[in-house]
């Protein structure tokens, strides 16, 4: 039986697209880049964590990871997949992630569209209390 292991998000910026997703949700944070991590880029052509083509942002508990991977192309249409996040204060979260560089797209009635810094749509819930 498979189980989730990575939710993979294309990007033209996985460093900052990483540093969004890690800043926006609980319990998240960017992988650290060791000697042996940065040594690894170096070798391979790539100057510094700033332009890796992979980023990873992992869970501090448990969850599955997110990689946050360099494409060529463009994003073109409505994502075929998404993240559905709660919060117990949506409209102060909209107000939280808005200033990390989200959008609003669509308020419903019982959630909001927005969009990541790559326009990559997720889902706001609220929580009941």
């Amino acid at each position: 039986m498979a189980r989730l292991h990575d939710i993979v998000i294309d990007c033209a910026r996985p460093a900052a697209t990483a540093r969004f997703w890690a800043a926006a949700l609980d319990g998240y944070a960017v992988a650290p880049y060791d000697d042996a991590e940065l040594a690894r880029l170096r070798a391979r052509g790539i100057a510094g964590p700033e332009d890796d083509p992979t980023v990873l942002v992992e869970p501090v508990g448990g969850g599955p990871r997110l990689w946050c991977q360099l494409v060529p192309e463009p994003k073109r249409g409505k994502n075929r997949l998404h993240l559905d996040l709660v919060s117990a204060d949506p409209v102060t979260e909209i107000a939280r992630l808005t200033a990390l560089g989200a959008t609003v797209r669509t308020r419903h009635e019982d959630h909001w569209v927005l969009a990541d810094p790559e326009d990559n749509e997720f889902c706001l819930f609220p929580t009941s209390s």
